[in-house]
């Protein structure tokens, strides 16, 4: 007797090929990132192995004069360690915030694929490199540097390629929901990343980076297997980024059914692209089209509104990125835990960044107004900020609480414009359907966004010796400056509201007319 055919088989084949493709394109990205950020989260776990405190230790078993530093590696042993993490930090920042505004021109001019693959291959070899340096009793700096500048260069593969798949897959419609769920393989990887670095860090450090370095190589090789850049690739139909209600709803209010076809009446779902089945299409590749010109780094910068949410991302990751390199060692030396104690906890904040992207999303997709949930969110981080630092480490609870909500409001924003907005405006009006702005525009967003990333953590490593006070009055200052900078384009979102809610009065008053009339 012959079984059924299993559920999960049976749910595929009731889907209709774009879902299918669709839904393939989103969860292997989405692990690609994961392993992206899993890879770049050891050095944070690493630090407080680095320089501990051997005192806590017990007693030097070398009996050598300098019993205070006795565990310690080197160079990291004198008492200019902060600062040498510092360098270590920003000699990986500096290098993906540089690399980062070639790679988007590359991204444009590449197979996605290979670039991707190869990317992931070569991040793997050089997180893997680092780790080694423990196997090799490797003591001098300028090895550790060499290896971090070499990481960030290969590292800049990733983002603007993923996001210019996700992009070409899904139009307008429900994209800050979506990319907001999907976004999460940022806190995601920085969770998975403090846990397997955390498992070894006490013990055998050098395995905290091999083992990430392996898994982000071997994800490199599935994405090379399975990844298709195009709909039209695999005989699908391509997202509508745009309709002709676009430009009469400037504000964005319309909702999402008035705007985009692809969220109306459907029984498809979210990654559904029309209502139409797709069963009667061939299963053949359609013939590719000519394709358009890849847009100039100028031209993506006359791209109404990339200017504003470059400048605001610079500020908000320079915040979350100096949560991800020095949390783990506030907590250590706030709280006094243990340094796998302190990688857990931190981990809450990447949790908190997961809720927070998503609610980001869901509600930039009802209103419209993604600079205004951007500088909304901003607004409340500022003072939350103030307050973890001064009450956050008073109990466990207080602590757990207070990293998700800030790890939301500060990971929300900078979730939502490095996918919604990066793909809103690589796929803006102005480019006239031309879609091959998506890399260059996501470049240069996050490329400028990773100046900051790599500004937080030095001015963290230097102003952290006066006191963590210090460090928490730059991070608010920074909050506050990331709001601001989008006050033009929240202003124009707010005229557009305006606008729009006047034009339904008015429309609304007309039909009330014309129905006494008719009476």
């Amino acid at each position: 007797m012959r079984a059924a055919l299993a559920p999960g088989v049976r749910l595929l084949r009731a889907l209709p090929r774009d879902s299918r493709y669709r839904g393939l394109t989103l969860v292997l990205t989405f692990f690609c990132y994961t392993s992206y950020h899993l890879s770049r989260k050891p050095i944070s776990i690493v630090k407080s192995q680095l320089h501990p405190n051997c005192s806590a230790l017990g007693p030097n078993p070398r009996n050598d004069s300098n019993s205070s530093t006795w565990c310690c590696w080197a160079p990291f042993d004198g008492d200019n360690y902060k600062e040498l993490f510092g360098a270590l930090d920003n000699a990986f920042l500096v290098a993906y915030a540089i690399g980062m505004f070639i790679s988007g021109i590359f991204g444009e001019r590449l197979p996605l694929r290979y670039y991707l693959s190869g990317g992931m291959v070569l991040s793997g070899l050089f997180t893997a490199l680092f780790g080694l340096g423990y196997f090799w009793n490797i003591h001098v700096l300028w090895y550790f540097i060499i290896v971090q500048v070499c990481n960030g260069l290969v590292q800049t593969t990733g983002w603007p390629a993923v996001v210019a798949c996700v992009g070409n897959w899904f139009g307008k419609g429900k994209r800050g929901l979506i990319m907001g769920i999907w976004n999460s393989h940022t806190s995601v990887g920085n969770i998975l990343g403090s846990l397997i670095a955390g498992a070894w860090v006490s013990s055998t450090w050098g395995l905290s980076f091999i083992v990430p370095g392996i898994i982000i190589a071997l994800t490199g090789i599935i994405c090379f297997l399975f990844l298709v850049e195009y709909p039209e690739d695999v005989g699908c139909s391509p997202p509508l980024h745009h309709t002709a209600s676009d430009e009469e709803d400037p504000g964005g209010v319309t909702s999402n059914s008035e705007k985009d076809p692809e969220v109306g009446i459907s029984n498809e779902g979210p990654l559904s692209i029309t209502s139409q089945s797709s069963t009667d299409r061939s299963d053949s590749p359609k013939e590719p089209a000519e394709e358009p010109e890849a847009i100039s780094f100028l031209g993506a910068l006359r791209i109404p509104g990339v200017v504003e949410f470059s400048l605001c991302l610079l500020f908000a990751k320079l915040v979350s990125y100096t949560f991800l390199y020095w949390l783990p060692l506030y907590i250590v030396n706030v709280a006094h835990f243990s340094a796998k104690e302190a990688g857990d906890l931190s981990t809450l904040f990447d949790v908190g960044g997961i809720l927070g992207g998503i609610f980001a999303g869901l509600i930039s997709d009802y209103t419209g107004g993604r600079a205004t949930t951007c500088c909304v969110m901003l607004v409340i981080a500022a003072p939350l900020l103030f307050l973890y630092n001064h009450v956050g480490q008073n109990g466990i609870g207080t602590s757990i609480a207070m990293l998700i909500v800030c790890g939301a409001l500060v990971n929300g924003p900078y979730a939502l414009i490095t996918t919604a907005v990066s793909a809103d405006l690589g796929t803006h009006e102005s480019l006239k359907g031309n879609a091959k702005a998506l890399s260059t525009v996501t470049a240069i967003i996050d490329g400028t966004g990773s100046v900051g990333a790599a500004l937080g953590p030095l001015l963290a490593g230097l102003i952290s010796p006066t006191g963590w006070n210090n460090v928490f009055y730059m991070l608010i200052a920074a909050d506050v400056l990331a709001c601001l900078l989008l006050t033009r384009v929240v202003v124009k979102e707010v005229r557009g509201w305006c606008g729009f809610m006047a034009r339904k009065r008015g429309s609304s008053v007309q039909l009330t007319e014309s129905v006494l009339d008719g009476k």
